[in-house]
């Protein structure tokens, strides 16, 4: 066959996964090429809160955590359930430590390991800490012109829409703790003294989250000098029977064939900005419109794939995660953990609460979309909260009204997602909500607020609820009343940050055909494959800790030739 460029390994996407993948290939002397459908890179890691989930790692020591492989192996197996492979989780774990000493003794990466808390701690072999690492902020000054090309954090997790901040920032300006004051207004005076920022335009120098682990991959990419093309779409798998040579890239109006002697890597992300195929394989009612994810992300590489004969798992899932569509904004609102706040509840059209507020985020917009019917319809669910709740707290676009009145909210909010009452009985004829199934709902949460216990869904019991929860509010940290008007609702969809199926693949990243035999020189990763974690989420960062592990097995298993 001809080509028109030859490389080692061709990376496809510029995620978090797919440039560990690069990294970690040429750093075993293969010649690398990254290429991005888009105009910019970083992919959804960039958006993201950038954290990855990584047991038993030396940095879970120094932290002073205490885990070992047979507590993550069985804390995994127990939460994942039946439809995940034990090799794949067996490679994870042994492998997620060796990829961040690999990361931190080669490259620009540096990871902070947290106290926080895995999604279902009082599982066998569950932590209430120390498995999630965040990377450490840095300038990006160190990216030079690069940071232009730099996808954008999502909205969500930029304060006021200038303000970078890491995790730790994040909860204490959530929660309202002790200290939130001095937190915001050291945010501010970074920003606003890093006079050479200001001068280049809005965004924060300081990169956090998926910015920082983004900028600091792309800064180890420089210094390799990998080349990265942007607006390269993979339109083309080119195979020879049941192996993979390399693939057709458009770049700059043209079709370029690349050969991969060593195998390609496809780190593209899943399908949840396509329509049809979200209609063909999610549940119902499903829209693009409810995804907080990149919008590029369209399937290319699963449905790639599948042309060429790769098998397929877990299509019907999503990263669930309940959203608020915002007009104006090309993407929703993701609530990721201000439902753990004392004083909302959520509920249906009869006005019945149907799951614990406080879940994690996965269990909660799942618990939407399976309660929906048209008998009791949770497609939207309503937030309801009070005057108190309100001025205390944010929640989603609106930051606390004792700073963020509502006559300063932008029309958008007031006349698109928010809905307001002096009574609980206006309120719910405003929502379409039975009045008298909220007004004994409410009755019954302030109730619950009185004695901190939850007796049907069980909010607060488990550690991970109490730990978004204000550690000031007595008796439950999670349960407050709803008694001072005004009264709030506001809409919440089922939404994602990513789908969880794709193409099916083996412990070493490498695709599988239909018969279960490995695809040569086809590995896939990220959302691009079907989800190691099966139809869970065991803790923060069970996306993006994935997908740098098993690029950095698959860059590994295609360059072992150079062993």
């Amino acid at each position: 066959m001809s080509f028109d460029h030859t490389v080692d390994v061709l990376v496809v996407g510029s995620g978090g996964g797919a440039l560990t993948s690069a990294i970690a290939a040429q750093d075993r002397n293969a010649n690398v090429l990254v290429v991005e459908k888009s105009n910019q890179y970083g992919g959804t890691s960039a958006m993201s809160g950038g954290s990855i989930w990584i047991p038993n790692s030396h940095l879970s020591t120094v932290a002073g955590g205490e885990d070992s492989r047979e507590a993550a192996l069985e804390y995994i197996l127990t939460s994942v359930g039946d439809r995940a492979d034990r090799k794949r989780i067996e490679a994870y774990v042994d492998f997620g430590p060796r990829m961040l000493k690999f990361l931190e003794e080669n490259t620009h990466v540096i990871f902070e390991c947290q106290p926080y808390s895995d999604y279902y701690p009082e599982l066998p072999g569950g932590k209430r800490g120390y498995r999630t690492h965040e990377p450490y902020p840095m300038h990006a000054r160190a990216l030079g012109n690069d940071l232009e090309t730099m996808r954008m954090p999502h909205h969500a997790i930029v304060v006021m829409d200038r303000y970078s901040m890491n995790n730790v920032e994040g909860k204490y300006l959530l929660t309202q703790a002790p200290g939130w004051q001095m937190v915001m207004a050291k945010l501010m005076a970074r920003y606003w003294f890093d006079i050479r920022m200001r001068l280049r335009g809005k965004r924060d120098g300081r990169l956090t989250m998926g910015n920082a682990l983004i900028g600091r991959l792309r800064w180890s990419l420089n210094d390799r000098k990998i080349p990265l093309w942007l607006n390269a779409p993979m339109c083309e798998l080119i195979t020879k029977g049941s192996q993979v040579l390399g693939a057709v890239i458009e770049k700059d109006g043209k079709r370029i064939r690349i050969e991969a002697r060593s195998g390609v890597i496809i780190g593209a992300g899943g399908f949840e900005h396509d329509q049809a195929m979200r209609e063909q394989y999610l549940p119902r009612p499903t829209s693009t419109e409810w995804s907080a994810s990149n919008t590029n992300n369209t399937g290319d590489g699963i449905k790639l794939g599948m042309e060429v004969g790769a098998a397929t798992d877990l299509m019907e899932h999503a990263w669930w995660i309940p959203v608020i569509p915002v007009p104006g904004i090309d993407r929703p609102w993701a609530i990721f953990a201000e439902r753990s706040l004392p004083g909302l509840i959520m509920v249906d059209s009869k006005g019945r609460r149907f799951t614990n507020e406080a879940a994690p985020y996965l269990e909660a917009g799942a618990a939407i979309g399976a309660h929906h019917t048209e008998e009791s319809s949770s497609v939207p669910t309503y937030c309801i909260f009070d005057n108190t709740f309100r001025q205390k707290y944010p929640f989603g676009p609106l930051g606390p009204g004792a700073v963020m009145p509502d006559s300063t909210l932008p029309p958008g909010i007031h006349k698109g997602i928010m809905h307001k009452a002096e009574t609980l009985a206006e309120l719910a004829q405003g929502i379409g909500v039975n009045a008298v199934g909220l007004e004994e709902t409410v009755r019954k949460n302030n109730q619950y607020a009185a004695s901190g216990k939850d007796p049907d869904f069980q909010r607060g019991d488990s550690y991970y609820d109490r730990y978004y929860g204000d550690a000031t509010h007595k008796p439950s940290p999670c349960i407050g009343p709803i008694e001072k008007a005004p009264y709030y609702a506001i809409a919440l969809y089922p939404g994602d940050i990513g789908t969880k199926g794709g193409l099916l693949t083996d412990e070493n990243a490498r695709v599988l055909d239909k018969e279960g035999n490995a695809m040569e020189g086809l590995y896939a990763i990220g959302n691009t494959a079907a989800s190691m974690m099966g139809t869970k989420y065991p803790g923060a960062g069970s996306t993006i800790g994935p997908s740098m592990v098993f690029g950095y097995i698959a860059a590994r298993h295609a360059t072992r030739a150079n062993d």
